[in-house]
């Protein structure tokens, strides 16, 4: 349980570590590896809020292992633990998710 509550349309994630392979015996130090791209969303806003006024839910929902760009959203620190603050429009897709069916715009 953290103590955050995002607002609107974000959500807080924390990144999952890729586990290395070690090929050839070349160990990459932690200061050239790449900043990792897939995380478990641990918090979510309330949604959207559109032009008419009401709220849209959000696709994501805890516990969702989700794919980012690279540079999007904001680092924070709680606890000694590193999250990811991003905006649902920041999200590439939901790794392992069945799609569902996509509703009609009005």
């Amino acid at each position: 349980m953290i103590n955050i509550r995002p607002l609107h349309d974000r959500i807080v994630v924390k990144s999952i570590e890729e586990q290395e392979a070690h090929r050839s015996g070349i160990v990459i130090p932690d200061s050239a590896k790449e900043k990792p791209q897939e995380a478990e969303v641990v918090a979510v806003g309330q949604g959207k809020r559109l032009e008419n006024g009401k709220l849209q839910a959000l696709d994501v929902c805890v516990g969702d292992r989700i794919l980012f760009g690279k540079y999007t959203g904001s680092e924070a620190t709680l606890d000694g633990t590193e999250y990811i603050i991003l905006r649902e429009d920041d999200v590439l897709g939901v790794v392992g998710a069945t799609a569902k069916p996509a509703e009609k715009a009005k």
